[in-house]
């Protein structure tokens, strides 16, 4: 047994000599020390030592094990130093070299742009509510009076994750929830992100940024709505900007309507931003339908509200003259690097 011992240490130690990388260190710990290595082989054939012998024999084997363990480690550390010295060796640095410039970071446009239409607001008196992201077809369908038939439900618009759980397609949502809970007068803006079953091209993407407004309060009127926007609009584009109010249908308001504002790149002479019409659309807006107040626990006889809603990105578009929504998402810095003085 202890010529055997002997073999298996000079061996072993051998071995170990002619490693030359970690990988042939961790192969020869394996290779003898491992389950199936013949330190364990020692280990089970102990039991066919004469009892008077077992006890030394036991004591080679262990000291035999130990050894072993201590070389590879030993062998596997100075192998290790040696690689890491070698890169260090190989990463000389030139003095020489002009230096890398640092730039300056910056807030990501849609970022700023959502900030600056949250201030504006903010000063006009409204408040933020948060809502969620993932929502049920109630809250953000049936209760802003969406009919069952409705094209915006079908799964080639919507994002279902359960048959009445979606990824929300406006910030509206957060409308009928506020209502539950709060007393008029109401007077808040719901921002973030909202999604939708698009096809991804320069006009359209799978997700976007919506802030929604709206104000519920006794006697509120239609002009306010429009003074309200023009004074809001004035101060995202700026004093001299003209606005257009055009009719159109949204389920949750009665009646509805679209706001434009004259191309500010041709001023209303006809280019390609604005398609040669001399208007962009910016948001749509109305009067809060009845149905959705009753569904908020509101009396449409006693109060009354208006609301509208934008998209982020169409702001940022019209506002720094981008014609492609997916610039702000594919991560270029060339790009995001143009905004760092707005």
């Amino acid at each position: 047994m202890q010529q055997h011992i002997d073999a298996i240490r000079e061996s072993c130690l051998q071995e170990l000599e002619k490693a030359s990388t970690a990988a042939a260190v961790e192969a020869v710990r394996v290779s003898f020390l491992g389950r199936k290595g013949p330190v364990q082989v020692l280990m089970k054939d102990l039991r066919d030592v004469p009892a008077e012998q077992r006890p030394q024999v036991g004591k080679e084997i262990n000291a035999l094990r130990d050894l072993l363990e201590s070389r590879c480690d030993e062998v596997l550390e100075r192998l290790r130093s040696a690689e890491a010295q070698h890169q260090i060796a190989g990463e000389s640095i030139d003095v020489s070299l002009p230096g890398r410039r640092r730039y300056r970071g910056c807030q990501h446009i849609v970022t700023k742009m959502m900030d600056d239409i949250i201030d504006v607001l903010v000063a006009m008196g409204f408040s933020i509510q948060d809502g969620p992201e993932i929502e049920t077809d109630y809250y953000n369908f049936e209760a802003l009076n969406f009919p069952k038939d409705h094209p915006a439900r079908d799964m080639q618009d919507t994002f279902y994750v359960a048959p009445d759980v979606l990824l929300r397609t406006h910030t509206s949502n957060v409308q009928v929830r506020v209502m539950e809970t709060t007393k008029p007068p109401i007077r808040i803006i719901a921002p973030g992100r909202c999604y939708r079953n698009e096809a991804v091209s320069a006009r359209h993407h799978v997700f976007f940024h919506q802030v929604e407004a709206i104000y519920i309060d006794k006697n509120v009127s239609f002009s306010q709505l429009l003074s309200t926007l023009d004074e809001f609009l004035q101060h995202i584009f700026g004093r001299d900007v003209v606005t257009r109010y055009r009719p159109s249908y949204f389920p949750f308001v009665e009646p509805g309507m679209e706001v434009d504002i004259r191309c500010s790149l041709c001023h209303g002479k006809g280019c390609t931003m604005c398609k040669g019409s001399g208007w962009l659309e910016v948001l749509g807006a109305g009067m809060v339908h009845p149905d959705v107040l009753r569904n908020g626990g509101i009396d449409p006889e006693v109060y009354s509200g208006f609301a509208w809603g934008l998209g982020v990105e169409r702001f940022a578009n019209l506002k720094y003259y981008i014609n492609d929504l997916r610039l702000y998402w594919d991560n270029d810095i060339r790009f995001l690097k143009q905004f760092q003085s707005v």
